[in-house]
């Protein structure tokens, strides 16, 4: 048994450092959906505030106005038959709906604790009806002071308190309810504002962590592809090897800091391009043709990185190189309403297997890749089609809008530098 739980524990380690080193975007949504905690209720709420703060709280003005709202509306029927001092009938009414807003207000936040058994909301409205008839004979008494008999020993005066005590139970119990029924979908309301915040977060940092992932995946298969050829031309002898290699250190020197950048224009994406094609075309000079056209205005664009390299290199390895006369590759980008539309055409190998669904064949590791980044990064807004080129080879078509937040706006951290990431 012990044997099986070390080997248990060690299985768990080696998966939780795998996902560290994958994502540490995925880590870090981990942790929050974890320390993530539910909204403090009015009991815990109330141990974190002073005496005045406990006060506003039980007599913030939507309580008193809606308890003077009906206090006003239950004297209305009295005026027309009191036989006293109009204040009385005020002050006794007025008085009982404040008594009521405060046991509405105390019983709120106390006792802090409850059992299990005992619902909050029914302690609030069975404490608010009791307090009427308290409040009942606690107003008559103070308002019958100067009496000689006691109110209790009146006739009128004990129907009037019972009609009282009536009427302020039935409607003081109606309204506490229609104020918790209120309360409650404010604070389900409060509570799905919340969790579609912490779910849109959790959601941008999982889109995050997933973009740093398919970014460092670029990395290796650009320069494994690059060191490929450089290791073809060693194998062969070729005397352009020390030429290329030497122009592949200036290109790599200033290619490699930009593969961790979280967002980069498409005139960098350009130079990029034309600086790659330019070594290329020192190794093959007679089989590689290449032109990389774009207007002033596109190269301010925003893109992900690596974009456009993805598409020629993989024109190149799989277009270009297979063939023994080579061929051409064209880059052209131009600018169409709200969408720039960038193309790659190659004169190389094409499609080998034609379909009707021809868009989807021979989508590569660095195509397949390009395809789901774009998808991160533009929402669905960009498209990537793969389509046959005539005479021969493949046209890579990208098209994705111009006025759409940059990649920067996904929250995209840096990755860590290297082949290893």
């Amino acid at each position: 048994d012990e044997r099986r739980v070390v080997r248990r524990l060690c299985c768990c380690e080696r998966t939780l450092s795998d996902e560290a080193r994958l994502s540490e975007g995925g880590c870090r949504c981990y942790r929050a959906a974890m320390s993530a905690t539910p909204a403090p209720g009015p009991a815990a709420l109330a141990s974190s505030l002073s005496l005045a703060q406990h006060l506003r709280r039980i007599y913030a003005w939507p309580r008193l106005r809606v308890a003077f709202i009906a206090c006003s509306i239950w004297i209305v029927p009295f005026l027309f038959t009191w036989q006293t001092h109009t204040w009385i009938l005020f002050a006794r009414i007025y008085f009982i709906g404040f008594a009521c807003v405060t046991a509405f207000g105390l019983l709120e936040a106390w006792p802090r604790r409850l059992p299990r058994w005992t619902a909050r909301w029914a302690l609030q409205v069975i404490a608010v009806t009791a307090t009427v008839p308290i409040a009942v004979a606690l107003g008559y008494q103070l308002t019958t002071l100067n009496l000689d008999v006691p109110w209790w020993r009146d006739r009128v005066r004990i129907e009037g308190a019972f009609t009282f005590t009536f009427l302020g139970m039935l409607n003081a119990s109606w309204i506490a309810v229609a104020a918790l029924l209120k309360h409650i979908k404010e604070e389900a309301r409060q509570a799905a504002l919340r969790f579609d915040l912490e779910r849109s977060e959790l959601e941008r940092n999982a889109l995050t962590a997933r973009l740093n992932l398919l970014q460092g995946q670029v990395q290796p298969h650009f320069l494994f592809n690059t060191l490929a050829n450089i290791r073809e031309l060693v194998v062969k002898g070729s005397p352009q090897a020390p030429l290329v290699l030497d122009s592949l250190i200036a290109y790599l020197r200033a290619a490699v800091p930009r593969l961790n950048q979280p967002m980069a224009s498409l005139g960098q994406e350009l130079d990029l391009v034309k600086a790659y094609l330019e070594v290329m075309h020192m190794r093959m000079p007679d089989r590689l043709q290449f032109s990389v056209g774009a207007p002033s205005e596109a190269r301010a664009l925003h893109c992900p990185p690596m974009m456009l390299l993805t598409l020629v290199e993989n024109a190149m390895r799989h277009g270009i190189d297979p063939t023994e006369d080579g061929g051409r590759i064209d880059v052209n980008v131009c600018v169409e309403g709200d969408h720039c539309v960038v193309s790659v055409t190659d004169t190389g190998r094409g499609m080998r297997v034609p379909s009707p669904v021809g868009e989807e064949q021979g989508l590569g590791t660095g195509l397949a890749n390009l395809r789901e980044r774009l998808a991160i990064a533009y929402a669905g807004e960009a498209t990537l089609s793969v389509t046959h080129n005539e005479p021969r080879g493949v046209k890579a078509t990208l098209r994705f809008p111009v006025d759409s937040p940059p990649p920067r706006a996904l929250g995209v951290q840096p990755a860590a530098a290297g082949v290893g990431n």
